[in-house]
């Protein structure tokens, strides 16, 4: 099983934004480096949910918000380690859709449920895999730190 290194803040900010955002998903993008020892995010930005259809149970990144959080991510040395969102009175547990609509092989997935407009479990998943139709998601364990360093 791997791991997902995250700050307190970053974990924080991931599970108030789904309180915000409730009843409605929210989404954002995680930065940081793959290490040996697994993934390390330091950072997390947040991006507007357009979908207009279902929000409260889809989420999507426009194409042109995900290339300016990509440019953001190298200026600071980072590339994009993973994404976030929530279920808002759902379990923190991958969906089909999620699994259709996921193909940044390599990155991290983070979910939290949000029970009646309050943050309760979040789970993380590595899409794995060494192609689209090999993907899979593997069970991540989050460990929280206080500080992270990562080398650029």
């Amino acid at each position: 099983m791997s791991i997902l290194f995250v700050t307190q803040a970053v974990y924080d900010s991931i599970r108030s934004h789904g309180e915000e955002t409730y009843p409605h998903e929210c989404c954002g993008a995680l930065l940081g480096k793959s290490t040996p020892e697994g993934m390390r995010v330091v950072a997390e930005v947040r991006a507007n949910n357009t979908r207009t259809d279902s929000a409260h149970n889809r989420y999507n990144i426009a194409p042109l918000e995900l290339v300016k959080i990509e440019r953001k991510a190298t200026q600071q040395g980072l590339e994009i380690a993973g994404f976030y969102h929530s279920h808002p009175d759902h379990p923190a547990q991958w969906s089909k859709t999620d699994f259709e609509e996921a193909h940044w092989l390599g990155c991290t997935y983070v979910i939290t449920s949000v029970t009646q407009g309050k943050a309760d479990i979040t789970n993380a998943f590595l899409l794995s895999g060494s192609k689209e139709e090999e993907k899979r998601f593997d069970n991540q364990t989050i460990q929280i730190c206080e500080l992270l360093q990562i080398s650029t």
